[in-house]
């Protein structure tokens, strides 16, 4: 792996003839080497390419070996490469002490001794590949480091939200469990009442009234039982992409109204009462049951959660939307729960005592946002809740 580093090396002296005889020593089918017959020249080579070793010759017109080796220490590109000096003064003007002073790695005297040459220069070529070899390591640990940060930082976000799915797995049985049996309950009460009455005979208690008023009861638990089997029905479809939407022409504002007018005994019984406000046909292409499902959600909350008074719903044209508000004067709902109550499970207020599963919204948003629209609400403490449903008018991709 270290051999096929190419290693670059710079020879600098003002005699052609001596780079071209210490080129000749020192190349390699790996190595490149680079000859500069001045300082000046080689500050040039040294800020375009990478060197492993610099061998400058000491005595040079204009700026000498020694003072080309203080600009390379001083430079931040350069001022790790190693530095061999030449010379051809004698050994008693001590230029090897001043050249080591200067950041020399080494000195070498001319004549030169071919296999002193060619030992030192395989020394600093095989360290500078060692050194790349390195670093490529570590980069390539900071890589692996990153990554294995990532997987973590993966891992511990899934390990979260297999807890949040846990918590809400436990949550949905235990809300299923007390919702079914609510139903369960009054039709096992019914049914024990009457086995009562036959088995002591009592006809009276089977009067054509009595039994008008005993289907009906077995039916609203029966619907009840229905809506709670559908609504999780609708989640299934929805996580698995399968929620079926069918567009037909239709008056918003009929099937709006209608349901007001079906809501009746719902409004009685909360003691509440209900306004439409229309104006006039509002005609798209939506899947009526679909939005029947969603405007039938928002009335049922606005009587649960609205104190016992009146519900405003209005159906409008606005900036090429169809819109239906559904408008309470109850509980209100707080900042903080207004950005949870469209997630599953989730109920306008905990303290409350509730009916459902608390996934009428949720489905309903997904349903408004399966054509292509948006559902809101605005509402503060104490100062009831307006949701608003947009519809596009025209038929979305």
């Amino acid at each position: 792996m270290l051999s096929t580093v190419q290693a670059k090396l710079l020879i600098v002296d003002d005699l052609p003839e001596n780079l071209l005889a210490l080129e000749a020593l020192i190349k390699r089918e790996d190595r490149q080497v680079f000859k500069a017959l001045s300082a000046d020249e080689a500050l040039s080579l040294l800020l375009e390419h990478e060197f492993a070793m610099a061998i400058l010759d000491v005595q040079m017109p204009g700026m000498n070996g020694f003072e080309l080796a203080e600009l390379m220490r001083g430079t931040e590109k350069t001022k790790n490469i190693p530095i061999v000096f030449v010379s051809a003064a004698g050994r008693e003007l001590n230029y090897a002490f001043k050249g080591y002073e200067s950041g020399a790695v080494d000195f070498l005297h001319k004549p030169l001794d071919i296999h002193a040459v060619k030992s030192k220069v395989n020394v600093f070529v095989d360290l500078y590949r060692q050194s790349k070899a390195m670093k490529l390591q570590v980069e390539e640990l900071e890589r692996s480091r990153r990554e294995q940060e990532l997987l973590l930082n993966r891992l511990q976000a899934t390990q979260a939200e297999l807890e949040q799915a846990v918590r809400m797995r436990d949550d949905f049985m235990s809300i299923v469990a007390h919702e079914v049996r609510t139903p369960l309950n009054g039709l096992i009460l019914e049914t024990q009442l009457r086995k009562m009455h036959l088995a002591r005979d009592n006809a009276a208690a089977f009067t054509l009234d009595k039994m008008h008023a005993m289907v009906d009861r077995d039916e609203r638990q029966i619907r009840s039982l229905i809506r709670l089997i559908e609504d999780m029905l609708d989640v299934s479809r929805i996580r698995t992409g399968k929620l079926s939407i069918r567009p037909a022409r239709f008056d918003l504002a009929q099937l709006v109204s209608n349901l007001v007018e079906n809501f009746a005994p719902q409004v009685a019984a909360a003691e509440s009462s209900m306004q439409l406000s229309a104006e006039g046909p509002v005609v798209g292409n939506w899947d009526e049951f679909r939005i029947e499902q969603v405007i039938t959600n928002l009335l049922t909350n606005a009587l649960r959660y609205g104190a016992k008074s009146p519900v405003d719903v209005r159906v409008y044209r606005d900036h090429g939307e169809a819109r239906v508000e559904v408008r309470d004067r109850g509980i209100g709902i707080s900042e903080e729960n207004q950005k949870r109550i469209f997630q599953q499970f989730e109920r306008v207020s905990a303290s409350q005592v509730a009916a459902g599963l608390g996934l009428g919204l949720f489905i309903s948003e997904q349903i408004v946002a399966a054509h292509g629209g948006t559902i809101e609400v605005e509402s503060r403490i104490g100062e009831g809740a307006l949701f608003r449903v947009c519809l596009p008018l025209e038929p979305t991709a």
